[in-house]
């Protein structure tokens, strides 16, 4: 059995897609190696890419405002990503990306082993959950998959981008508190 920081080493030496040729940093993630709560984007962007941490753009500030909105920190979740080296301009990772990058977050979430899962956005949604997921549709609908119960909700930019949004991202963040409460409760 690997450790995550194991894992981590080979992540940052991974060439298995052409995402590694283009990126300055692996953003492997970051955050608490025992979280009960997991957040999971498509991929790094550019201040990402930048940095080696995972959501510190405006998106990342907007999630890191409603973890805090739901008396948590950054430091008690773990925050990672499908892929773990920036997409060309910010698009979306395609399958063979993520295909080759998925025993990585496998391997985080076995490490880690989450109690729940959020994950941020369609594409998220779509490699962890079902591939025909509509985020529309589904966000803030709970599913129950190999021990861990998954939150589909918007992406952080998404909700930058439609204000909108803003509600349902906020009442998903409520829902994500009230099952960490009642599985803490159950642990009791």
């Amino acid at each position: 059995m690997y450790t995550l920081e194991e894992v981590k080493a080979f992540a940052y030496g991974c060439k298995k897609c052409k995402l590694h040729k283009e990126r300055t940093k692996v953003v492997f993630g970051q955050g608490n190696a025992h979280a009960e709560i997991m957040f999971i984007g498509e991929g790094p962007g550019q201040q990402e890419d930048q940095k080696g941490i995972a959501f510190i753009g405006p998106a990342g500030q907007l999630l890191t405002k409603a973890i805090e909105g739901i008396n948590m920190t950054r430091d008690e979740v773990y925050i990672g990503n499908i892929v773990k080296c920036r997409p060309p301009n910010n698009r979306n990772p395609m399958d063979d990306e993520m295909e080759k990058c998925l025993p990585y977050l496998r391997w985080q979430v076995k490490l880690i082993r989450p109690k729940i899962m959020v994950c941020l956005g369609s594409v998220a949604s779509k490699k962890i959950i079902d591939s025909n997921i509509s985020i529309t549709r589904e966000r803030g609908k709970w599913h129950y998959k190999k021990g861990i119960w998954i939150l589909p909700t918007y992406h952080p930019s998404a909700v930058l981008r439609d204000v909108l949004k803003k509600r349902f991202f906020w009442e998903d963040f409520k829902e994500i508190k009230m099952k960490y409460d009642a599985i803490k409760e159950d642990k009791k």
